[in-house]
């Protein structure tokens, strides 16, 4: 009977260690990456800087918020604390405004967010119409939504309003040519909660689902000491115009597009004489400049435009004033 007890014990022990082999190697070891476990912390930042309006006690409030979302693609999600003033307007009302901030609102809209409504009159502050929906618009906010509150999700100490959108009103100047938002005319100011930060918004970088047919932009070096500010001055023989400047576009392309080095590559032409051509070229750095001229797609243009050039200036250039240099411009 013990041997039999010994027996069944030690089958046990050998199908327990051959489970757990298997498991591990079926499963990678999470303690072996080189990622850094930081427990349970929220990291799904930066978020659209807003300023939320509504009307409380008869006077028009504002209020930073930084934590707002999507829910499918017809309801908004505004999260407030309890404790803000802002919140009993929005639930007696069931409205309020979501204001984007843009650089130029930015101080005023840091200052509404540092005060309470509760002890100071903040409707002032922004000069604003009513909306048709009958909630406070910022008239300086470069885009603004009017919502209607369908719902209210609480947790523990905040108010998370799920919202509607009645109305959208844009400025004109943040559309492109066929009246759509344009954000990199937009440009929304970022909140980044952790650090209580702004971040601007950044560069277009591809093209959702475009990816393998459009490339996208290379990350771009900063500009050093040494960096190259050029004026290319070219004369084109009228007869070749047409092809240099297939050969001039291709290469302009694929060098803003790949070289991080190559800052800006810009190709104008006279009006009056369309054969007189000036490139500006921005160059992070000497090195980046001598791998340019190395690369095969300039070798490819140098070469195969060397007997259309009727001559040609390289003109190098003192930047006046660096800090408004244009970091990245196609052609």
């Amino acid at each position: 009977m013990i041997r039999t007890l010994f027996n069944v014990l030690l089958l046990f022990g050998l199908l327990s260690c051959s489970t757990t082999t298997e498991n591990k190697m079926n499963r990678p070891d999470v303690m072996e990456t080189e990622k850094r476990n930081l427990g349970s912390l929220l990291a799904l930042y930066p978020k659209p800087m807003t300023v939320i309006g509504a009307e409380v006690e008869g006077k028009v409030n504002w209020l930073v918020v930084g934590h707002t979302g999507i829910i499918g693609h017809d309801r908004i999600l505004v999260s407030m604390n309890k404790n803000h003033y802002t919140n009993q307007g929005i639930r007696k009302s069931k409205k309020l405004s979501i204001n984007l901030v843009s650089r130029e609102m930015l101080p005023k809209a840091d200052y509404v967010g540092s005060v309470s409504g509760a002890s100071v009159d903040k409707s002032g502050v922004f000069e604003y119409h009513w909306g048709e929906n009958g909630t406070p618009v910022i008239d300086a906010s470069p885009l603004t939504m009017e919502c209607d509150v369908v719902d209210i999700y609480e947790t523990e100490d905040f108010d998370n309003f799920i919202c509607s959108i009645a109305n959208t009103y844009a400025a004109p100047e943040v559309l492109d040519d066929n009246g759509k938002l344009d954000y990199t005319k937009l440009k929304p100011v970022l909140f980044e909660f952790p650090t209580y930060s702004y971040i601007a918004t950044g560069e277009i970088i591809g093209k959702c689902l475009k990816l393998d047919k459009e490339p996208s932009m290379c990350a771009k070096e900063p500009m050093t000491a040494d960096g190259i500010v050029r004026l290319s001055k070219i004369e084109v023989y009228p007869q070749y115009l047409d092809e240099y400047m297939k050969y001039a576009t291709e290469v302009g392309e694929i060098s803003l597009r790949t070289e991080p080095g190559v800052l800006t590559m810009y190709a104008v032409g006279e009006k009056e004489n369309p054969c007189k051509i000036t490139i500006l070229e921005t160059y992070a750095s000497k090195a980046a400049y001598e791998k340019h001229i190395a690369s095969e797609h300039f070798q490819k243009y140098k070469q195969g435009t060397l007997h259309m050039v009727k001559s040609l200036v390289l003109s190098d250039q003192t930047p006046l004033n660096p800090a408004n240099q244009i970091n990245n411009f196609i052609q």
